[in-house]
Formats: structure tokens, C-alpha cells, sequence
């Protein structure tokens, strides 16, 4: 494409502007809502070849925290990603286009890989492909299933070879004293401190007069039942169908919720203009900005809403009170598994505990590739023994622990190649010795695989023996497995007492769960789910429900689906509560909480999960079928209709 004149080739070396003051629109109101705009019609000044240039600059307004795929189409392809708007203002987003050139990079888990925070939205990366940008034709911006018909409004699209920044443009603060959405309404939201202290008061007297999930015992296991008691949570299959048992002897149906704390931070630093007030006391601070996006020095400051929500609930000395309520919630919804054992720690004396599981940490130390250290280091077994020893320490009695994740979300899987590339360009170790070694005598993916393969079981086996050794009471319930795993490394985990699978849909994949269950014999634990709406200034998480009503029974759908399958043990929702709306450090801002920033809970969901929770014993022992009743994904589209679609990165 060929320049107007010189003053105008000069001009774009460094910035392109829009010529004209045009806002171009799209309508988002089909099943997959499309719309392309070639170069020429949004820009007449871009250049088709964008090497020279590192960030693509819009201006743009979506109606909707719905996500959007943005699309840069070439002669040879498409290449997308997906942007995660605020709703309802102009914003400048300005998008680093090395996440549409390469591929995902190194990461210590998935979600450090494929979520991208910015100032003014944020980015997954996941999926799309990748591409060199030297024949562009034009844009595309595409929605899958939208909810209410949402709009985006662009009005400005231009290139830049240094970062511009991102910028809410007006409607300025977008969060207000509570940390809630200031461009939004709906019903409940908090207008005053009355309004919250009014709704905590209701909720409180409701609670205390909720009647109980019938059949439980103290630990939530069912009391109709009877299998050998140890003391300890074990697993074990009868007639034919997978349990954990309690310690007390009794059927067991893991019901948890991650996330359970009293803190949700948001980045301040960079954005201070953003929230209407910074509650007194909450500041919290991070010596180090990596992981923060965009370019920032110095020490970065974080903000949780939630937690000073939490003081003007109960005081400074919070924790307790709250951590009372939290049990009293989770026996009185039928949720029997937290996530962490600091829930049990903060308990008052006499307040019913919750049982538990909890990941190690603390494992991944040295120079990482993928999230795996360097298991041929020397050191290494002796680090792990001591990791080990000093965390189970206080747990390995404890007969309300149910066992320990060893890890979470693995991005190397699939990637073997990618991963030897990166430990031989990386820095000096053993494992980087040990495979320039055994490449030297021959170079193939097979052999690359090979490699990582027998890197990964070195780990296992020194974690899983060192786990047994310092308790041989608890489970070892695996690593979290994100995605899809190839079977040769399903095949590896043989040795967890329980094989978990973090999987996002409308209910587990049937096929997944028998292929994973031919190859290990283990029962199998969901270990994250969730169906979140594109509501309250959040995007609607990994799975989309049409509205919180249809929420609650997408989540009815899944659990009860994941118990119909007789080697699953049990599914755990992510997260207790939503995220920041101005997103966690990654940027990721999903409504997908049991309890929203407030401290109010989701009615919807909780009144569906108490009604599924009562069923779970019928339906895993086969002896009534799980609901038939799916959620709606959006007004022009279904949850079975989304799914026959295949959304790209969905796990």
C-alpha cells in the first residue's frame, strides 16, 4: 500500500493516526457475531507491513464485559487473541502485537502463560495461532454467543513502535468506595454503607435459620453409609463406584471451593485515577513488577476491596468472625472442601472445621523452564526433602486434611520441543548439560520428548516418595492437569493415590474422563470449574452462563453430570470469590465467585448448589440421573450449541 507523501511516511515511523473522526461499529446479536474491516477502511495511513512496529493502538468502547477476538488478518492467515474490555467508556488500549507474531512463551503455570494484564482491559493469548505481520489486510472482531445484543465502538486505529500506554479515556473512576463497578447497576449492588450493612444483617438471620443438607456428619461425608473408618481420609472403590471415605467410615463426595481468603488484590500502581477512593490501611506492596504487564518501576502497589469490606463488616480483627460465617456458609450451601487449611486456622473455638486440601509449595526452585526446576541438580532432592518435611509438619495428623496437590497446571505438556529449546538457551544447569549431551548424538521431537519425559518422572518420583515419607497418612492427589495432557504423560501419574483434572465446560468430557481413567485406575477429582456472567463490569470466565440464574444451574448441570460418572470423587468450583474487577496480577477479572467483593452472596448459585449437593449420593450410585435442564450461554445461543462449537482455548 503506498504512502499519500513524504510527511506522512515520516510520521509513521513513529505513530499512525486515524485520518477522519469516523467511529466504525459492530453489532454483536448472532451465535458467532462477526465483523472485517480491511486497512483501508479503518486507516488509510496504515502500512500493510507491520514490522517495523510493535503495538497495534485502538480506541474503542464495548457496551459489554463480554470478551472480543481480535483478529489481524494477513495474505496468509488470521491471527487472534482475546480482549477482555471494561464496559460502558473509551479506552486506549494499546496491544503488544508480539503475542500475535510468536508463540505462548515460557510461563510457571497455564494461566501465567495465556492471561496478559494491561491498564485499560486484558489479554489471553491462548489459541489464535501466530504469525509474521508483513501483509495485513485488516481487522476482525468476532464474539461467540453474545448477551444482550453488545456493541463495540472503535474510533481510532493506529501502530506504534514504542508503548503508548493504555488509558481509561473518560467516565473516570470506574471503581467506587466498595470496589464495584461504577458504569454498571444491578440488583443488590451497594449504593451506601446502610445498603451493606442492611444486606449482611438479612443474610446473617437467614443463615441461622437455614436448615442443614441432610444426611451429612461432621465432615460432610454421608451418614446412610459405612465403609472401614481409619481415622484419615483414604479412597476406595465399592459395588463398582469410587469414594473417598472419611475418617469417620462414611461416603465421601468432595464438594470444595478454591479460593477461600480474605484478600483479593488489584494493582493500584499506574491506575490510581481509576478507583474513586484507596480504603485507609489496605495498601499492600510488591518488591518486584514482573508479571504486571505493562512497564512499571519500583515497587508496585495492590488493593483488596474485599478485605477492607471485611473490616467495616467486623472490625479490625476480622479473621476469626469471618472465617466463622465462611464454615457456617459452606455446611449450610453443602460445600465440604476448602481449598487452604488457614480457613480451619482462623476458626473460633467451638465453630464446626471444614475439611480440607492443600498444594505444596515451594517445590519449583532454581531456574525454571515451563514451572519444572532442575530435578539433576544435587540439590534437588535434598531442597524437596526439606519443603516437604517443614509443611506436612503441622498437616500430617490432622484427619480433617484430605491430601496434597503437587503441583498446578503444567504448560509444558505438548510443548516438549519448545521446552528443550528453552532449557538450552537458558542458563547454566545440569539438566542444560544433560541434554546438550544426549542431543548430540541425535536431534528429533522423539528424542526432545524423550527427555522431558524422563526429566518429569524424576520429579515425580523424588516429590511422591518424599511426600510418603513424611506422611504416609494423607492422599497424594496429584498435580492439577490443565487442558488435555497426551496419554504418555497421564501415563507417568500412576503413583497419586488420585488423579486431578482441572477441565472448563458445561460438564466433563466423558471421553477425557474414561481415557484418563483406562490409563492410570485412579479416581479422578475435578480440581477447578466454573461458569461465570459477562456482569458487574467482569468478564464471564473461561465457561459463560446468559445471566447468574442461569449460573446457578450450569452449575447444577456440571456437578451433577461429574458425579453420574462412577470414578469421579468429587469437583471443585474456582473461585469463592469474583476477581477484581480491575483484574488479579495477571489481569484476569472472571465474575465467578460464590460471593461477590462485598461480601453478599450469589443467591442463585448458592440455592442450586444446595439442591444438587442434596442429590450427589442418589446420582453417584447410579440410582437417579443427573439434571437434563442446561443453561442458557446467551440470548441467541445455548450451553449444548456453545459446546458443539469447540471455543478455541477453553479447557
Amino acid at each position: 500500500m503506498s504512502l499519500p507523501c513524504r510527511a506522512l511516511a515520516a510520521l509513521l515511523l513513529s505513530t499512525l493516526p486515524l485520518l477522519g473522526a469516523d467511529i466504525h461499529t459492530v453489532v454483536f446479536n448472532q451465535p458467532v457475531a462477526s465483523r472485517q474491516w480491511t486497512l483501508q477502511e479503518l486507516n488509510p495511513a496504515l502500512p500493510s507491513d507491520w514490522t517495523p512496529y510493535n503495538f497495534l493502538v485502538l480506541e474503542f468502547r464495548a457496551s459489554s464485559s463480554q470478551r472480543f477476538e481480535l483478529g489481524i488478518q494477513t495474505a496468509a492467515k488470521l491471527v487472534a487473541k482475546r480482549i477482555h474490555p471494561y464496559p460502558g467508556v473509551w479506552v486506549r488500549a494499546s496491544i503488544p502485537l508480539r503475542f500475535f507474531r510468536q508463540g505462548m512463551g515460557n510461563a510457571f503455570d497455564m494461566a501465567a502463560m495465556v492471561n496478559q494484564p494491561r491498564n485499560s482491559y486484558w489479554l489471553n493469548v491462548e489459541g489464535g495461532s501466530n504469525a509474521p505481520l508483513t501483509d495485513v489486510l485488516g481487522l476482525s472482531f468476532v464474539m461467540r454467543y453474545p448477551q444482550g445484543a453488545p456493541t463495540l465502538d472503535i474510533r481510532s486505529v493506529t501502530l506504534a513502535k514504542s508503548d503508548p500506554g493504555d488509558d481509561i479515556l473518560g467516565g473516570k473512576p470506574i471503581i467506587d468506595q466498595f470496589g464495584q463497578y461504577t458504569h454498571a447497576d444491578w440488583p443488590g449492588k451497594a449504593h451506601t454503607l446502610a445498603d451493606l450493612k442492611s444486606a449482611w444483617a438479612a443474610e446473617s438471620a437467614s443463615l441461622a435459620q437455614a436448615a442443614p443438607i441432610p444426611d451429612r456428619d461432621k465432615y460432610g461425608g454421608f451418614v446412610s453409609t459405612k465403609a472401614d473408618a481409619t481415622g484419615y481420609f483414604r479412597v476406595q472403590q465399592i459395588a463398582g463406584i469410587w469414594w473417598f471415605i472419611d475418617p469417620d467410615g462414611h461416603y465421601f463426595y468432595s464438594t470444595g471451593v478454591n479460593g477461600i481468603a480474605t484478600g483479593a488484590p488489584t494493582r493500584v500502581t499506574g491506575r490510581k485515577s481509576y478507583f474513586a477512593s484507596i480504603p485507609s490501611g489496605t495498601i499492600l506492596s510488591s518488591s518486584s513488577s514482573s508479571g504486571y504487564g505493562p512497564a512499571l518501576s519500583g515497587t508496585v502497589q495492590r488493593v483488596s476491596f474485599y478485605t477492607a469490606n471485611l473490616k467495616t463488616r467486623f472490625g479490625a480483627h476480622f479473621m476469626a468472625p469471618w472465617a466463622a460465617l465462611t464454615s457456617r456458609r459452606m455446611t449450610a450451601w453443602g460445600l465440604n472442601t476448602a481449598s487452604t487449611p488457614s480457613l480451619d486456622q482462623s476458626l473460633p473455638r467451638g465453630v464446626p472445621r471444614q475439611p480440607y486440601v492443600t498444594g505444596l509449595h515451594g517445590l519449583q526452585t532454581g531456574p525454571l523452564v515451563m514451572g519444572m526446576p532442575d530435578v539433576y541438580a544435587a540439590t534437588f532432592p535434598a531442597h524437596i526433602d526439606k519443603a516437604i518435611r517443614l509443611q506436612v509438619a503441622p498437616l500430617k495428623d490432622d484427619p480433617w486434611l484430605l491430601g496434597y496437590f503437587i503441583g498446578n497446571e503444567p504448560p509444558w505438556p505438548g510443548r516438549e520441543s519448545q521446552f528443550v529449546d528453552l532449557v538450552l538457551s537458558g542458563s547454566s544447569t545440569v539438566m542444560r548439560k544433560d541434554f546438550k549431551a544426549a542431543l548430540a548424538k541425535g536431534d528429533t521431537p522423539a528424542i526432545r520428548r524423550d527427555l522431558v519425559l524422563a526429566a518429569f518422572q524424576r520429579y515425580l518420583a523424588v516429590v511422591n516418595s518424599t511426600l510418603k515419607k513424611y506422611d504416609p497418612h494423607h492422599l497424594n492427589l496429584g498435580i492439577r492437569f490443565g487442558g488435555t495432557p497426551p496419554d504418555y504423560v497421564v501415563s507417568l501419574t500412576k503413583d497419586f493415590d488420585v488423579y486431578t483434572l482441572n477441565k472448563y465446560r458445561y460438564e466433563p468430557p466423558p471421553d477425557t474422563l474414561a481415557n484418563v481413567y483406562r490409563i492410570t485406575g485412579r479416581p479422578i477429582l475435578i480440581g477447578e470449574f466454573h461458569i461465570g456472567v459477562p456482569d458487574r463490569g467482569m468478564a464471564p470466565g473461561l465457561v459463560q452462563a446468559m445471566n447468574q440464574s442461569e449460573r446457578g444451574l450450569a452449575y447444577s448441570y456440571y456437578v451433577e453430570h461429574a458425579a453420574a460418572h462412577p470414578e469421579v470423587i468429587g469437583a471443585h468450583w474456582f473461585q469463592w470469590i469474583d476477581e477484581p474487577v480491575t483484574g488479579r496480577n495477571d489481569g484476569e477479572n472472571y465474575n465467578i465467585g460464590f460471593v461477590d467483593v462485598t461480601d453478599q452472596p450469589y443467591m442463585d448459585l448458592v440455592k442450586a448448589a444446595q439442591a444438587t449437593h442434596a442429590r450427589l449420593l442418589d446420582i453417584h450410585m447410579g440410582k437417579i440421573p443427573p439434571t437434563d435442564r442446561r443453561a442458557k450461554t446467551s440470548d441467541v445461543g445455548t450451553a449444548e450449541e456453545s459446546s458443539k462449537l469447540g471455543l478455541p482455548g477453553i479447557q
